[in-house]
């Protein structure tokens, strides 16, 4: 399902045009797909250093978004989307860059299998990227928000970063806590992708896939 939704991506992928790739299983059956019409588009932007080398095996510049500018289109996957696109990412440790490519983005599209779509967000842990001295300060703010943050144990972020997952969380106003979250010191971003959420979800199913 994962590999369906991510090859029905690649119709909505322009020509001639650079591509924002995020991370995570699902991507990566997009770059694999993306492989096979690299003559069709101008490079990429990876939202990872794993993705970047995905990339670069499957024959597709890599390029810098400070050297692209505005992207015309992204395509990440999530841990957990509503139906109205909001979306919790960040499983795969990237949410800061992938954060930073959705915003660069004019259209972004989420690839996922149909497990991942829920009515309320929150049953996936939500990751909170934050720099190492502020750990047990940002985990105090997010207990006191009801969560019970649990170091990611053994894993740096590619800012060098360390990751808070946050479980017990039902996310009734996702756009309100993702303000309030970001907003403590200390935290790089949230997992919460609702300020800016998704144009488009691909959603790969047993009995297809849809357009959502």
């Amino acid at each position: 399902m994962k590999r369906a939704a991510a090859v029905a991506a690649l119709d909505e992928v322009p020509p001639d045009v650079v591509v924002g790739v995020g991370t995570g299983s699902t991507t990566e059956h997009f770059i694999d797909a993306l492989g096979s019409i690299r003559d069709r588009i101008r490079g990429a932007v990876a939202s990872s250093l794993a993705t970047a080398e995905h990339l670069r095996r499957a024959g597709i510049p890599v390029l810098e978004l400070n050297d692209v500018g505005r992207l015309p289109i992204y395509v990440d996957g999530a841990d957990e989307a509503t139906r109205d696109r909001r979306l919790i990412k960040g499983g795969g440790g990237a949410l800061t860059r992938e954060k930073i490519l959705a915003e660069a983005s004019d259209r972004f599209v989420c690839i996922l299998d149909e497990s991942k779509v829920v009515d309320t967000l929150g049953r996936f842990p939500l990751p909170v990227e934050c720099i190492p001295m502020a750990r047990e300060l940002v985990s105090a703010k997010l207990q006191r928000c009801g969560g019970r943050p649990e170091l990611r144990s053994g894993f740096t972020t590619d800012n060098g970063n360390v990751i808070l997952d946050v479980h017990g969380l039902t996310i009734d106003e996702p756009d309100r806590l993702e303000i309030e979250l970001n907003q403590i010191p200390g935290v790089v971003t949230v997992g919460l992708f609702c300020r800016r959420p998704a144009d488009l979800l691909v959603v790969g199913g047993t009995g297809g896939t849809d357009w959502l």
